[in-house]
């Protein structure tokens, strides 16, 4: 779609090409794009890292895509227009093509951000949250209720009582599977089994806890927590 649109309207200099050659310069490159949008976003960026770190998952993901594809519209660039390869070419493209990927990382981080991640669940057998051997040792065996973020602290909240632990909320969301809960706020991850209430309030909704805590929830985790059962 993105590449017939450039192609379509010439952009960055390609309207002096004929639309079958622009066709095929703008598809090309929209398709290596997405290929190493799709690796880099796969082993680089980590899903968290969307909300919790959003300016360096665009950074990175900028650099990462638009470094090679900026190596390649100028080999494209050569092809179709002809001359040779010259590091001068590469510096003309670069700006532009810098540009232009990151502003489509940030529409697709936008676009992204409006479905939050599904709750967290394992099939039967599976092993036990990573998260759980980083309990203190008074807490050793305790069922985990909730995650808080404090500062560069979490609170875990276990059936044998709270404690803090250094590490960040976005690590920790990695090592959460094997667990049935799911994020209901920026700081917050809540497992569903400790859900025994439901408060709604001024338009917003507050998950009480078996332990007396209440979790809140932020209104972009409310319709995902509404369709998967949670309330």
């Amino acid at each position: 779609m993105v590449g017939s649109v450039l192609a379509a309207a010439g952009g960055f200099g390609t309207d002096a090409m004929p639309l079958s050659g622009r066709l095929v310069y703008w598809l090309s490159l929209v398709l290596i794009g997405t290929i190493l949008g799709r690796v880099g976003g796969r082993h680089l960026i980590r899903r968290p890292w969307l909300e919790t770190r959003p300016v360096t998952a665009v950074i990175l993901l900028t650099l990462v895509i638009g470094l090679p594809m900026t190596v390649m519209a100028t080999l494209a660039n050569m092809l179709f227009r002809g001359g040779h390869f010259h590091l001068t070419q590469m510096a003309e493209v670069a700006p532009s093509v810098l540009l232009t990927t990151g502003g489509m990382i940030i529409l697709a981080f936008m676009v992204q951000g409006r479905t939050p991640a599904e709750t967290l669940s394992s099939p039967a057998g599976a092993p036990s949250a990573r998260l759980l051997d980083r309990l203190p040792e008074r807490l050793a065996g305790a069922s985990l209720w909730a995650v808080e973020a404090q500062d560069h602290y979490l609170r875990l909240h276990t059936s044998k009582g709270d404690d803090l632990i250094l590490m960040r909320l976005a690590d920790a969301l990695e090592e959460l599977e094997g667990i049935e809960g799911a994020r209901t706020h920026r700081s917050w991850w809540v497992a569903r089994d400790a859900i025994i209430g439901v408060e709604r309030a001024d338009g917003r909704a507050t998950l009480s806890l078996i332990n007396g805590v209440a979790a809140p929830v932020s209104r972009n985790y409310v319709k995902s927590l509404r369709d998967a059962g949670w309330f």
